[in-house]
């Protein structure tokens, strides 16, 4: 059974058809919407500051998400794919896009709906990535626009495939 853990008052809040791993850790003012998956070995640590996720994201194996004290939060939009071994620290993803295996998302930075950060790409603080892109790199940068109806396509696709993937859990 997954850790949910309370912390400072805050309790997480786990939305319906929710699939927690048995060592996901939920910690505080986390926030979980409807038809998400937290996979194994996963960090939501809303101990400084609030996590909101919005429904059918995916928060794959390993992935770490934290924030600033007082400084940055975490808010992430529905249909969202966060890959393994992922780290966001207090940035905004917006609906439908897709981060990569082993991706940094730094505080205040901004992935645009349907943008794709590639695997092992770095996004600096204060980032804005435009929707419908593709940033790759250490730092990242801009790489090309993505067609945003085929990328919304490949990014539902993938949200709607790890529901199913957690359906096998329950």
């Amino acid at each position: 059974m997954a850790l949910i853990k309370s912390v400072r008052g805050f309790d997480p809040i786990i939305g319906d058809d929710t699939y927690l791993a048995d060592n996901a850790t939920i910690i505080g003012d986390v926030v979980i919407g409807d038809g998400c998956s937290i996979w194994f070995g996963t960090i939501l640590r809303g101990d400084v500051n609030s996590i909101r996720i919005g429904n059918g994201v995916n928060i794959q194996d390993g992935s770490v998400l934290h924030t600033l004290y007082e400084k940055s939060v975490i808010e992430i939009e529905d249909d969202v794919s966060i890959g393994h071994n992922v780290t966001i620290h207090g940035a905004k993803i917006c609906k439908g896009a897709l981060i990569g295996m082993g991706a940094v998302v730094l505080d205040h930075a901004v992935v645009g709906e349907g943008a794709i950060i590639a695997a092992g790409s770095v996004v600096l603080n204060g980032t804005q990535v435009e929707p419908g892109s593709i940033y790759a790199g250490v730092p990242a940068k801009f790489v090309k626009k993505v067609d945003v109806e085929q990328a919304k396509e490949i990014n539902q696709k993938i949200a709607r495939n790890y529901h199913l993937y957690a359906s096998w859990y329950k």
